[in-house]
């Protein structure tokens, strides 16, 4: 018998944590339920079984397996489902794909034909993949282990497929819309910096020979006072900047750093909009392929939670997740969080009183996903001529700060 970590709610609304042996996990929620217990939360517990171990020479918890590209786990999920919908064993089909990544994707070839000594061995498919967290998230396992209990392990790698296929669609745009300003703003950096370093003093010399205890104007004095602070002590600006970059990214790791952080993503213009529908369009599709999976919701919830990437929406779904344990809706609480939009909120009330909230959600995930590309087309549209614009003020005032004492040069020539 296999034994199944639980977290079940009893009659009284109380949780209950604790371990029950059973042949599968779903005799272990029947076995449940006879106690008066409602299972939210179902796992195989740990086991050192030969399947896990001797099977595996040691490398049951993923220790010296590489991480699986995204863009190869997805494909292998696909296959991995059309195997399975042509009849295939499991072990057969992973060895199958195992052979076919041979020589095009390293990653993938060792973990399939670890995953399939561990299935060979006794372990079952979401034990063996729990064992490699660095290429399975939490969803995965959590989709597979449902496939497992449901016997529809194919249909749930198809969703799963899906999922990551659109999710990393839409990560592509958000990215892409950061791209442009990015590089815009490094070639500014860069044409700016040899201006001042390069051909600024040289200008600074020249005009000290031909206007000799002349006064220069402002502009020009600026600049040729940044220009020889660049110049004498460019390493301290190098070191300085390396430090902010260092210590920016130690805030990060912080519980306030990231919660600062995640909130001015969100309530700061021209940013926040697009973030606030790519964090809606993810939760709903998480959520949504969680639940129409056959994950329980308070599961589903920790697992949008743990994979949501954002401190203020993890807080906002913690209390989703409170209070649907108390047995409320989630409704509410979606309102109260202030993170997610009112059509959002509207659609989620309405999918639980039709009963068809994961269909709902994945629609509602659909329309936030269109809402996205269009926002990353305005927003690159906007962003093209605002950063022309700065490249041409920065570029366009070292100009002018260095012709203007020409000019003076040529009308003293003149005279």
């Amino acid at each position: 018998m296999a034994k199944f970590q639980y977290v079940a709610m009893d009659t009284g609304g109380k949780e209950k944590k604790g371990i029950i042996e059973a042949e599968t996990e779903q005799d272990a929620v029947n076995a449940l339920k006879q106690q008066q217990l409602f299972p939210t939360s179902i796992i195989a517990a740990k086991t050192t079984n030969p399947g896990q171990t001797a099977a595996k020479g040691g490398k049951g918890m993923g220790f010296g397996m590489p991480k699986i590209p995204r863009k190869d786990l997805t494909t292998m999920t696909r296959q991995l489902a059309t195997l399975l919908e042509a009849g295939l064993p499991l072990v057969r089909a992973m060895r199958t794909l195992q052979r076919q990544a041979r020589g095009n994707s390293p990653q993938l070839f060792k973990v399939l034909g670890d995953l399939a000594d561990q299935v060979e061995g006794g372990a079952t498919f979401s034990e063996a993949l729990a064992n490699h967290p660095k290429s399975f998230n939490k969803l995965y396992v959590s989709m597979v282990r449902a496939g497992e209990a449901s016997g529809a392990m194919e249909v749930v790698l198809v969703r799963l497929s899906e999922f990551m296929e659109k999710a990393a669609r839409i990560e592509g745009k958000v990215k892409s819309a950061m791209v442009y300003p990015i590089s815009v703003l490094c070639i500014a950096g860069g044409i700016t910096a040899g201006l001042m370093i390069f051909i600024v003093p040289k200008f600074q010399k020249m005009f000290e020979e031909m206007l000799p205890g002349e006064s220069l104007p402002m502009l020009t004095e600026v600049v040729m006072k940044t220009s020889e602070f660049m110049a004498k002590k460019a390493h301290i600006a190098a070191i300085g900047l390396v430090a902010i970059i260092i210590c920016f990214k130690l805030a990060l790791k912080t519980k306030i750093g990231a919660t600062l952080f995640d909130m001015a993503c969100l309530k700061l213009p021209p940013f926040n909009t697009l973030i606030i529908r790519n964090v809606s369009a993810r939760f709903c599709r998480t959520l949504g392929t969680l639940m129409a999976s056959g994950v329980a919701v308070l599961q589903a919830l920790q697992i949008v939670k743990d994979t949501s990437g954002n401190e203020i929406v993890a807080k906002a779904i913690q209390d989703v997740h409170d209070a649907v344990k108390e047995g409320e809706g989630m409704t509410k609480p979606l309102e109260k969080s202030g993170v997610f939009p009112l059509m959002l909120c509207s659609m989620v009330e309405v999918g639980e009183e039709t009963g068809a909230l994961p269909d709902m959600l994945n629609r509602v995930a659909g329309v936030y996903e269109e809402e996205v590309d269009r926002a990353v087309e305005g927003l690159t549209s906007l962003i093209e001529p605002l950063m022309i614009c700065f490249l041409a003020v920065i570029v366009g005032g070292i100009v002018i700060a260095l012709f203007a004492p020409l000019v003076k040069m040529i009308d003293k020539l003149g005279g």
